[in-house]
C-alpha cells in the first residue's frame, strides 16, 4: 500500500478512484462563513427529531457524527454551531466538483452530492498514474473550491471505497488527526488491507447482517473470508452470504457506471410532532408532490409511477403507488394523485388516529419524455384519480409550473411554495 508516493504499474493495476469529500456539507458552510473555521459545526434538522446530516471535525471529536440524533449531538457538544444547510448550494458546489473528475475522465459515476467513482484506465498514459490523478484531483478541488476531499484507489470499487475510508482525517484520542489523502491499494496489498477491517466496514453487512455473524464468531474481514461460504448462507442468507464471501476475497467485479440511469426521485419530510390532522397531511403531501415535480422538471424528466410513503409514530412504514397510463411532472397532478392514495390508505388502515410521523412522495418509471392528449373531462374540470389519470391533466397547470420554476430560479428554492409551506427540493430528498 502507498500514500500516493509512486505510480503503480504491472497487471491488475489499480485504475479505480472513489473520491469523498471531507464533511462536505459542514465544510461548505464553514468556506462560506470564515469565522466558523475550527469550531464544531452541525449540518441537520434541529427539531425535536432533527438528525446530523453532516459534522465538522471539530464536531467529531466530542463523538458527535452523521446520522446521529440532533439532541444527541447536542447533549455531546452543546456549543455546536447547527446550521440547517443550503442544499441548492452543495449542489452547485457538488456540480463544479463533478466537472473537475470529467477533466480527469469521463467514466464518472456519481453516487452522491459528495462523492463518486472514476475509471481512470483509459487517462493513464496520456495524464499519468492513478495515484498521480488522485493527487491532482485532490489539490484542483482544494485550489478551486477551498474543499479536502480523501480518495482511495484500488483494482475494484469496494477496495477504493474502503480505502478512501481509511484516507480520511480521523479523531484518535480526543485529537483530530491528518488523513494521508491519497490511499493506493495495489492488488498484491489487498488481503493485508482488507482482512484487519471490522465486518460493518463492508458493503452488505449492517448492524442485522453484524449481529448474526457476531454470533458466529465473526469480526473482521478476514474471518468471513476464512468462514465455508456456505456457513455464511446458512447464516445471513443466499445473496448476501455470497455478497460478502466474494467482496472478503477481493471478488468484485462491477464496473464504473457512466451516466447511470436515475430509478427515481422522490422527497420525504419527517415531522417534529406526530400528525393527526387531515388537513395538514394533505398541505404536506402538496408540498412534497411539488418539491418532486420540481426535480423532474429541473432534470428534465417525467414520472409514471407515483408513490407515498407513510411511517407512524410506531416505526411501521407503509406505501401506496398507482401508475398513470401516462408520465407527468406536473406539481398539481402528482399532488392530486397522493391526495386519493392517502385517502385510501386512511380509510384502509386509520393512519392519522396512530398519528404519522413521517411522509414522503416519489415519482418512479422515469421517462424524457411524453406523449399527452387533452381529455374533456379533465378540460372541463373533472377530477383526478388513480383511475382517470393519464397524464394529460398536466396541460391547463404547466403554465403554472413554468412561473413556479422561473420564480425559484431567480429567487431561490424557498421563494414560493404549495400547500402552505415550501419545501426546498433536496432537502430531506431520498436517492
Amino acid at each position: 500500500m502507498t500514500a500516493g508516493d509512486g505510480g503503480n504499474s504491472g497487471a491488475g493495476e489499480p485504475t479505480v478512484l472513489h473520491v469523498d469529500m471531507d464533511a462536505f456539507f459542514a465544510s461548505v458552510e464553514v468556506l462560506r462563513r470564515p469565522d466558523l473555521q475550527g469550531k464544531p459545526v452541525l449540518v441537520g434538522g434541529t427539531g425535536p427529531r432533527g438528525v446530523v446530516a453532516a459534522a465538522s471535525y471539530p464536531a467529531r471529536v466530542f463523538g458527535v457524527r452523521s446520522a446521529m440524533p440532533m439532541s444527541t449531538a447536542l447533549r455531546l457538544c452543546p456549543q455546536a454551531v447547527v446550521l440547517p444547510g443550503d442544499h441548492s448550494l452543495y449542489r452547485q458546489t457538488s456540480s463544479r466538483i463533478m466537472a473537475i473528475f470529467r477533466d480527469v475522465t469521463p467514466a464518472v459515476e456519481p453516487l452522491s452530492l459528495d462523492e463518486a467513482f472514476l475509471d481512470v484506465s483509459s487517462a493513464r498514459s496520456l495524464l499519468g498514474a492513478p495515484d498521480v490523478l488522485a493527487a491532482e484531483i485532490r489539490n484542483r478541488i482544494l485550489d478551486q473550491e477551498g474543499l479536502r476531499c480523501s480518495v482511495g484507489v484500488a483494482r475494484t470499487k469496494h477496495v477504493a471505497k474502503l480505502a478512501s475510508d481509511a484516507a480520511k482525517p480521523q479523531v484518535i484520542g480526543g485529537r483530530i488527526k491528518a488523513g494521508l489523502g491519497v490511499l493506493v491499494v495495489a492488488a498484491s496489498d489487498e488481503q493485508d488491507f482488507l482482512r484487519p477491517l471490522p465486518i460493518r466496514a463492508m458493503w452488505g453487512v449492517g448492524p442485522k447482517t453484524a449481529d448474526k455473524l457476531a454470533r458466529l464468531g465473526v469480526r473482521t474481514v478476514g474471518d468471513i473470508a476464512d468462514l465455508e461460504v456456505d456457513s455464511l448462507i446458512a447464516c445471513v442468507g443466499e445473496a448476501v452470504g455470497r455478497h460478502v464471501h466474494a467482496l472478503a476475497n477481493g471478488v468484485d467485479d462491477r464496473q464504473v457506471e457512466v451516466d447511470r440511469p436515475v430509478k427515481s426521485i422522490s422527497q420525504e419530510v419527517t415531522f417534529p410532532f406526530d400528525v393527526m390532522s387531515p388537513s395538514e397531511v394533505n398541505s404536506c403531501l402538496v408540498s412534497l408532490a411539488d418539491a418532486v415535480a420540481a426535480r423532474l422538471r429541473s432534470s428534465e424528466l417525467f414520472g409514471r409511477t407515483i408513490s407515498i410513503k407513510v411511517r407512524l409514530g410506531s416505526f411501521e412504514t407503509m406505501t401506496r403507488s398507482v401508475t398513470l397510463t401516462a408520465a407527468t411532472s406536473t406539481s398539481q397532478e402528482i399532488a392530486e394523485v397522493c391526495k386519493v392514495l392517502f385517502a385510501d390508505l386512511e380509510a384502509e388502515k386509520d393512519v392519522l388516529s396512530h398519528g404519522i410521523r413521517l411522509l414522503g412522495v416519489a415519482a418512479g418509471g422515469l421517462s424524457g419524455s411524453t406523449t399527452r392528449q387533452l381529455r374533456l373531462d379533465l378540460e372541463a374540470g373533472g377530477p383526478i384519480t388513480p383511475q382517470s389519470t393519464s397524464g394529460d391533466a398536466s396541460l391547463p397547470h404547466e403554465g403554472v409550473d413554468e412561473a413556479v420554476d422561473e420564480i425559484r430560479t431567480k429567487f431561490g428554492d424557498l421563494a414560493i411554495g404549495r400547500g402552505g409551506r415550501s419545501i426546498r427540493p433536496d432537502k430531506d430528498a431520498q436517492p
